[in-house]
């Protein structure tokens, strides 16, 4: 009943963004249709809004027919094409995904068991999200070459920073009371990792799989763009945006299509947690 509300709830949150959209383009018509109106916007101002003709806005039904037509002249359909694009930057995000997941989780059991080298190192791994990924990207792709290799280790660097903090937070979550009771019974801190922090920290970390999910498809689409990959979907996208003037539909149909990977990779991130916590829920 849950998963009905919440199906339901996504697309009628789906249908108000096309009527938004679609009311978007009707009123920045060409010319633009509010000429008396209360914020004094004039047809010509000195700096006055883009118009939906300016931005070359298709319609929904546009860009959902641009699926069923050719990518290019001559060429397999777009909705082939963005499949098989699809399906390589989920490789690459799905391998950067399990090499942050697993540097984080390395990094987060260090932390919470070494608290010198966590006060020490943590500040690094904070200041490491503040760089630009744009500006790391070239330099990952000249170290190890261009591939598709390279770019899943630019996922990954999007993907640790949460998987760490949470892990951190997880293992760090139980009553001091209960690992000051398994200390009392001589147990070693292998098993209270495995029978106290570990079980305790797993909804912290599958919140920041959930989130590291989607941040593994962008760093994988935007790795490829200075990798020169052209099979993958930051490929397609980098092609349609070059034909955007004369065929807008095909870019918003990638950009679509490189929602679902994220969405689809979230939706399988969050079906995991809920075989693994589904005896915990119910007691």
């Amino acid at each position: 009943m849950k998963i009905g509300r919440q199906i339901l709830s996504f697309f009628i949150v789906l249908l108000l963004l096309g009527v938004a959209w679609e009311l978007f383009k009707w009123f920045g018509g060409d010319p633009w249709r509010v000429t008396n109106n209360p914020f004094g916007i004039e047809h010509n101002p000195p700096f006055r809004i883009k118009q939906a003709s300016d931005l070359n806005l298709p319609h929904i039904w546009e860009i959902i027919s641009a699926f069923g037509k050719e990518s290019r002249r001559n060429g397999p359909m777009l909705i082939e094409t963005l499949a098989a694009a699809s399906l390589f930057t989920f490789r690459e995000a799905i391998t950067g995904f399990l090499l942050g997941g697993f540097l984080g989780l390395s990094l987060g059991t260090l932390f919470a068991h070494i608290p010198l080298l966590n006060r020490g190192c943590m500040p690094y791994v904070v200041a490491s999200q503040t760089v630009p990924i744009l500006a790391i990207a070239p330099m990952v792709i000249i170290w190890l070459k261009a591939g598709w290799i390279s770019v899943a280790i630019i996922s990954a660097y999007l993907t640790f920073f949460p998987v760490t903090i949470n892990t951190l937070r997880g293992l760090l979550s139980p009553d001091p009371t209960t690992i000051e009771l398994m200390r009392s019974y001589a147990a070693s801190w292998w098993a209270i990792l495995w029978k106290v922090r570990f079980p305790a920290a797993l909804p912290y970390i599958f919140t920041a799989f959930k989130v590291s999910a989607t941040a593994s498809v962008v760093g994988a689409i935007i790795g490829e763009l200075p990798s020169g990959i052209r099979d993958g979907l930051g490929g397609a996208i980098l092609n349609f945006n070059s034909y955007y003037i004369t065929g807008p539909e095909r870019l918003w149909a990638a950009i679509i299509a490189s929602s679902l990977v994220g969405i689809l990779f979230y939706l399988l991130v969050t079906a995991v947690e809920t075989i693994v916590l589904r005896n915990r829920k119910t007691k």
